[in-house]
């Protein structure tokens, strides 16, 4: 069964007979579950256990987040004894919607539910375990445009100006429309009803259109590509990757880097830092670009390496990761002598990621193969910290 299994994210849960004795989630349900199988045993109970276990069911789901959301439902459903009886439940996260005309997003940990004023909710989602709670925020923010600010404030707010705010501190939003564009839509998501909440913004989007409301149509339009794609390679808070690999092979540092090229003034790089158990944000780094004229990703990304090799004082990686095909990890591996280097392209059709390895070392390229989606993450995360300060550069102009 663990042999048919996808590199794909989702929930597994664990039985015994027909009770459900654990949950969890994952990037890569592949790599998880096989994980309690193989290599070196913890002391988690969980592994201990793994007797008591004599079927195992998966679900598949498009992201993380989404894993995340399935996980809570489970958990809150059938209380699974290996999830609700280990010591960490005290520290789970619930997610809830404050009860005001624009309700906002916060968060609240399970031993603090007793004393919580549950009169101020509107609503209330979890328990998410292992989540990143700024990381889950941020993403939900930037999908559904929650508002952080007050109604009717003197100056606009900052989220305003970017447009990731409908306009509630300008009121240009009336409570009714907010909550049919950003609460319900919301909390259909968080109740795991995805296909639902696009369905119903396809529908507003044709509606923005027929009324010639372009600027709006646009927006939702984008809304719902986010939404088919939601990069959140950092929301989980553990490792990314089978505990086995981790007494084959020392990995303690990815460094993933991208070019975003658009005319002469945003060129600019970006360097991510991932260990294996995921993102160091204190690490990551942005380049703009200073001496390249012409339009040429190459000569970008050379320009950007020169620079990184410059700075003997940052840790040495052990990969090198490259949002390209043979040309830019070529490059990589000639200028990182002694580095394994891995590019990763889109492939023909831009569907299909295809993977480049810089030399012929079999555990790295085992590694690398075995936990997949742990680097198409990193590129993600590369290409979107890039895309970010090329916007924040074109926001200054």
């Amino acid at each position: 069964m663990i042999k048919n299994l996808k590199d794909v994210p989702g929930i597994y849960l664990f039985y015994k007979d027909k009770e459900l004795i654990y949950v969890g989630k994952a990037t890569s349900l592949k790599n998880r579950v096989r994980s309690y199988f193989s290599g070196p045993k913890t002391q988690r109970p969980i592994e201990l256990l793994i007797k008591e276990i004599n079927n195992i069911e998966t679900i598949e789901t498009d992201s993380v987040i989404e894993a995340a959301i399935l996980e809570a439902k489970y958990i809150k459903k059938y209380k699974p004894k290996y999830n609700v009886t280990g010591k960490d439940d005290k520290s789970w996260i619930y997610i809830y919607l404050t009860k005001e005309d624009f309700p906002k997003l916060k968060t609240v940990r399970e031993h603090e539910l007793k004393d919580f004023n549950k009169k101020k909710v509107k609503k209330i989602f979890g328990p998410y375990p292992n989540i990143k709670t700024s990381e889950m925020l941020r993403i939900l923010h930037s999908l559904f445009l929650i508002s952080k600010c007050e109604p009717n404030q003197k100056r606009p707010c900052f989220d305003y100006q970017i447009k990731k705010c409908l306009g509630v501190c300008k009121g240009e939003i009336t409570k009714e429309q907010y909550d049919k564009r950003v609460t319900k839509p919301l909390i259909q998501f968080l109740n795991g009803n995805k296909k639902a909440v696009i369905k119903n913004l396809e529908k507003q989007m044709k509606n923005f259109s027929k009324g010639e409301k372009f600027e709006e149509a646009n927006r939702i339009k984008f809304q719902i590509k986010r939404l088919q794609k939601i990069q959140d390679a950092s929301l989980i808070n553990k490792s990314f990757v089978e505990d086995s690999f981790k007494e084959k092979i020392k990995i303690e540092r990815i460094e993933g880097y991208d070019i975003s090229n658009l005319g002469k003034d945003y060129k600019v790089g970006s360097m991510v830092v991932f260990n294996l158990d995921g993102p160091v944000k204190k690490e990551y780094r942005k380049f703009k670009i200073k001496t390249i004229e012409k339009q040429s990703d190459i000569d970008c990304l050379r320009e950007i390496f020169e620079r990184r090799l410059g700075h003997n004082e940052w840790s040495t990686p052990q990969i090198i990761l490259v949002d390209g095909g043979k040309p830019q990890a070529n490059l990589a591996q000639k200028m990182f002598k002694n580095i394994f280097v891995l590019g990763i392209a889109k492939g023909k059709d831009r569907k299909k990621d295809e993977f480049i390895y810089g030399s012929q070392d079999r555990d790295m390229i085992d590694f690398i193969e075995k936990n997949k989606n742990l680097f198409i993450n990193i590129r993600n995360e590369a290409h979107r910290f890039a895309i970010s300060y090329q916007r924040k550069l074109a926001r200054l102009k």
